[in-house]
């Protein structure tokens, strides 16, 4: 088929309703707005694990496969959770958890810290997050970091899929009424996406196993991202201000009844 010529199924955004096209841009929006967030929050998750500013390979590295050197308490608290608390009660709770994380100094002086600064989230309530309201829940977390255990990636790989895959799928339908050609481009920018969520939640199990996947992990993210952006600018543009193609009005001339 000629690359000019239209699918008889095709439909152009300026061929729809308003009511679709309002909706389309209601969809747009919120998604914009929600993968925005998403972004923000992935990247406080994870930066500054390697003790470094920002988000690095090491840090993707830490996440998935630990950092071998210290425990998993110590790299909460030197990453995602050292807004948490004060630099001096950070320095001292690492400290006690380098020194073997001692029953006796818990009781006396480190409880209180983690009464004051932890429990209103790990107190037990959330099965997907630490319990350290006692001194054995603690304790669990001072050993060595091996990163993310297996069935905690179990959990979120489905979750991930599922969700992620539903986004893609509701952007690409509605950037499925977009022109763009050639028509190998506009569907390669529809499929990437998900041959990019089933890399990413693969590298997760491998990076675990040899640290460069994490770079596998960084380049499935920025196919998502980049995909998502283009789709998204793309829709929204031609949705309310492009004007209409040259191919779409043709049509509309070819199938314009006669007036004679």
């Amino acid at each position: 088929m000629d690359q000019s010529q239209l699918h008889r199924h095709y439909l152009h955004y300026s061929e729809l309703p308003t009511s679709v096209r309002v909706l389309y841009t209601g969809a747009l929006l919120i998604l914009g707005i929600g993968y925005l967030f998403a972004l923000i929050y992935l990247y406080h998750q994870n930066s500054g694990r390697d003790g470094k500013p920002g988000l690095s390979y090491d840090d993707v590295v830490i996440a998935y496969s630990g950092s071998g050197k210290s425990s998993r308490l110590e790299a909460a608290l030197r990453g995602p959770m050292s807004s948490m608390l004060p630099p001096e009660e950070l320095n001292k709770l690492v400290g006690w958890a380098q020194k073997g994380a001692d029953r006796e100094a818990y009781d006396t002086d480190i409880k209180r810290t983690f009464e004051q600064r932890c429990l209103s989230c790990h107190d037990g309530g959330n099965p997907h997050l630490s319990n350290l309201g006692s001194y054995d829940g603690v304790k669990k977390t001072t050993e060595q970091d091996t990163g993310t255990d297996v069935f905690t990636l179990v959990r979120v790989s489905h979750i991930h899929m599922f969700g992620m895959s539903f986004i893609f799928f509701l952007m690409g339908l509605i950037f499925g009424h977009a022109y763009l050609r050639p028509v190998w481009l506009k569907s390669t920018i529809m499929a990437l996406p998900f041959l990019a969520i089933a890399m990413d939640v693969a590298s997760w199990y491998l990076t675990k196993l040899y640290h460069p996947f994490a770079l596998m992990t960084m380049g499935a993210g920025g196919i998502m991202g980049l995909s998502f952006g283009v789709m998204w600018v793309v829709s929204m543009y031609q949705i309310w201000f492009s004007r209409v193609p040259m191919a779409v009005k043709m049509r509309r001339e070819i199938e314009r009844p006669s007036a004679d």
